[in-house]
């Protein structure tokens, strides 16, 4: 780790674990509950809640992700009506706009995980974040297809470029279980923020204004640039450790042999290339398959609602409510069901359950085709409460994975390779979503569940694979 300064220096993360206590100690009162003869009473939910984000460095991401999510949230409800109704885009220019800016987030996805490497992370997550937050301003001044179409790709391209850096902050700042509980926390943070956000961008909605929609644009934008407030008190530890200069080689004489010098600084460089997760297959597999599975984001996105639209008789309000009901349980569930999935044999296990889950969520989904309206319901809050805990549990997963198979020496980069494939997952997703369920209704959805359940058993097999060659914990 980088050296740091006295004010650097933190406390160990929170592991969840409660201290012991004396039997023979005299009752006490403290902030997480009482002491007393029967013993130590269970914690208030807001000792909970301060505990899990002990770690200094987790709060200040905490505190960056609340403010700015909230932003995401209002760009996010509003900006495919403001393109049609302000803008003036067509349905397809639209289309072409978004899928621009997620494939310029593919590459952004790996160079963000690349540049951590070599340069500070804490200035390059304050430098993509701040150019997001005056990108997404600038939409205010979009008047036609081709201005939306720049001011996307920059908006891409920044955005998936500070989720590398900041996986790549946690993975140096963090270990073991602190690194997955860091995303589980922030991962919960982000989902209650935008929600926060979704419903503040419905005042534009309900206005219907262009003042009103461009006021809250520049709102959104305003509240990432407030979140540097926190992204700059970051310490230096979440910077990569500087590559150590190849000292010159100096002959007998005392004068400097160029050439050893020379063979010195290769011999260097293919000692750093040799760390490159271009050259590990188990984590470029372990990439793909979590891509694969990660199409499962655009099943909810874009299956489930057309499916309940086109093919069975639950109404159009059920879209809603099943969000809603995905965004609890990922907010109740998924610290809670992050422990422990550091470690490689439960990472397995939840991956796998995530992967019988979440083929009977689409099995389930296809079975509500043809059924009366309250049979039709029930299907379908049955399958989208599988659909959430399967996202959970792959989520815990291969958080877990990403970071205990990643290659130290350079992982901003190994975190750059692992969201670049989640880039693509959700860059194929539509179309693969599209060419399966939607075409060829309940046959497609059964492809679905083949292509979710491979790709699951595939992960919690590379998860068993690794977790019988590392040495066992002591």
């Amino acid at each position: 780790m980088s050296p740091t300064s006295p004010t650097d220096t933190d406390p160990l993360p929170d592991t969840g674990a409660t201290p012991a206590v004396d039997p023979g100690a005299p009752s006490r009162s403290t902030a997480s509950g009482s002491v007393g003869a029967t013993g130590p009473t269970r914690p208030t939910w807001r000792a909970r809640l301060a505990a899990s984000v002990a770690d200094p460095v987790l709060r200040i991401l905490v505190g960056a992700t609340l403010i700015s999510r909230i932003g995401r949230g209002i760009f996010l409800t509003v900006t495919v009506l403001y393109f049609t109704l302000i803008v003036g885009l067509t349905p397809g220019e639209v289309a072409v706009v978004l899928a621009a800016a997620s494939a310029a987030g593919v590459i952004a996805s790996f160079a963000g995980g690349w540049l951590a490497d070599r340069f500070s992370a804490k200035r390059l997550l304050i430098l993509f974040t701040s150019i997001e937050g005056v990108a997404l301003i600038a939409y205010v001044f979009a008047g036609d297809f081709v201005s939306a179409l720049v001011i996307a790709v920059i908006c891409g391209l920044f955005e998936q470029g500070a989720n590398s850096t900041r996986s790549a902050i946690i993975a140096r700042a963090f270990e073991g279980e602190s690194r997955v509980h860091a995303r589980a926390v922030l991962r919960t943070v982000t989902n209650v923020s935008i929600a926060v956000g979704s419903g503040l961008g419905a005042l534009a909605l309900a206005l219907g204004t262009a003042e009103a929609y461009r006021g809250l644009i520049i709102g959104a934008g305003a509240l990432y640039l407030l979140g540097l407030f926190q992204l700059v008190r970051l310490p230096a530890r979440v910077d990569a450790p500087a590559r150590p200069a190849v000292a010159d080689v100096v002959t007998a004489t005392g004068s400097v042999d160029a050439a050893a010098t020379a063979d010195a600084i290769a011999e260097e460089r293919r000692s750093w290339r040799s760390h490159s997760p271009w050259r590990d297959p188990r984590y470029l597999a372990l990439t793909v398959l979590s891509a694969i599975f990660g199409m499962q984001f655009g099943v909810g996105e874009l299956g489930v609602p057309l499916w309940i639209t086109r093919e069975t008789a639950a109404p159009e309000v059920l879209i809603a409510a099943l969000l809603i009901l995905n965004t609890v349980i990922v907010v109740v569930f998924q610290v809670p069901m992050s422990r422990g999935t550091h470690d490689l044999r439960v990472a397995g296990r939840v991956s796998a359950i995530a992967a019988w889950l979440m083929a009977g969520a689409c099995l389930v989904y296809a079975a509500a085709a043809g059924l009366p309206t309250g049979f039709a319901i029930a299907v379908l809050v049955i399958a989208a409460l599988a659909h959430a805990f399967a996202e959970v549990l792959s989520q815990a997963g291969g958080w877990g994975l990403s970071f205990e198979l990643a290659d130290p020496v350079r992982a901003g980069t190994y975190q750059g390779v692992f969201g670049m494939g989640y880039s693509v997952g959700a860059l194929a997703a539509p179309l693969v979503v599209n060419a399966t369920a939607i075409s060829h209704g309940v046959w497609g959805w059964g492809v679905l569940a083949v292509i979710f359940l491979v790709s699951g058993l595939g992960t919690a097999w590379i998860a068993r694979r690794a977790a019988r060659a590392a040495p066992s914990p002591a």
